[in-house]
């Protein structure tokens, strides 16, 4: 209140009182000056919330840098690179035009205080998380998220801490995600799994000027048990099928066993070149097995003899 008064005081001498501000400026020209800056200062910073005082330290402030110049741009001048933007605060309000960068800007010491933020896209690992699925099996799930800020004035104003928030709100969401699925799921449809996990931290990031850009699953560790049963029951469907496979090829076999008989049973003399073929394969391996040949006809008698 008394600021505005003063203010309001200070306006009104200056349009009203013409004859008492002509002799002041007659007499002192800095008074002049000095009385037009708080006036104008005062009403170009009433939107902005600065008011009469803090167009006092305004003036004092630039007063005192051109009184130290140039020693006083090694305070005044800064300098962010091209990946990064800053905010500046002046007496706790964010200056118009947003943040500022990259390149050379501005600003004036024990008023302005800046933040700077990095643009570049940040990665991080989510800690592994101990997850009961939805058929009451304990796995160990844990994932990488990578995020960049989009607009630092949001970062900055509307979250503490936006790199720890993400990465706190990452950890949960993995949890509440995993907490919905089977065991079978979270192993076959981690892409699903990933593409959810992104929109759900975008959606609630968005405020805070962060944009999730991707989310992958990196690894899903099960319990020791539940690793050699679910070796075991594997290893038993293998030896069901190979039983099954072997128990379709014996069939075959003897399907392709049963014609071959057929054939040799119409002609009497394929049971004879059959015979020969098998002397055949015996002599040409190189072992100490000894042949005795034995003529069928010999058999023939006893195969064609009548029962008693």
């Amino acid at each position: 209140a008394a600021s505005s008064s003063g203010r309001f005081a200070l306006k009104a001498l200056y349009l009203n009182d013409n004859d008492f501000f002509e002799a002041k400026t007659a007499a002192c020209p800095c008074m002049h000056l000095l009385l037009r800056f708080f006036v104008t200062s005062g009403q170009q910073r009433d939107s902005k919330g600065m008011g009469f005082c803090g167009a006092v330290l305004l003036f004092l402030s630039y007063t005192l840098i051109f009184a130290t110049f140039p020693f006083s741009l090694c305070l005044c001048i800064k300098v962010v690179a091209e990946y990064e933007r800053t905010v500046i605060f002046r007496l706790g309000r964010i200056l118009e035009g947003g943040a500022k960068g990259p390149g050379l800007f501005f600003i004036v010491p024990c008023m302005d205080m800046i933040r700077k933020v990095d643009l570049r896209t940040v990665t991080f690992d989510v800690p592994p998380q101990e997850v009961l699925t939805k058929d009451s099996v304990t796995v160990a799930v844990d994932a990488v998220v990578y995020y960049r800020i989009y607009n630092p004035v949001i970062a900055v104003t509307n979250v503490e801490d936006a790199d720890r928030s993400t990465r706190l709100l990452a950890a949960t969401t993995l949890r509440n995600v995993l907490g919905t699925k089977n065991l079978s799921e979270i192993l076959s449809e981690r892409e699903s799994i990933s593409n959810m996990m992104q929109n759900m931290l975008d959606d609630a990031t968005d405020p805070w000027g962060v944009k999730v850009e991707r989310v992958e699953v990196k690894d899903v560790r099960l319990p020791v048990q539940l690793q050699r049963a679910m070796a075991a029951e594997a290893e038993a469907a293998r030896e069901a099928r190979a039983k099954v496979i072997a128990a379709e090829g014996e069939q075959k076999a003897s399907r392709a066993l049963k014609e071959a008989a057929d054939v040799i049973n119409e002609s009497p003399f394929a049971l004879q070149l059959r015979y020969l073929q098998t002397l055949n394969t015996i002599s040409a391996e190189k072992n100490s097995t000894i042949i005795f040949p034995l003529p069928l006809e010999i058999l023939a008698h006893f195969m064609h003899k009548p029962p008693l």
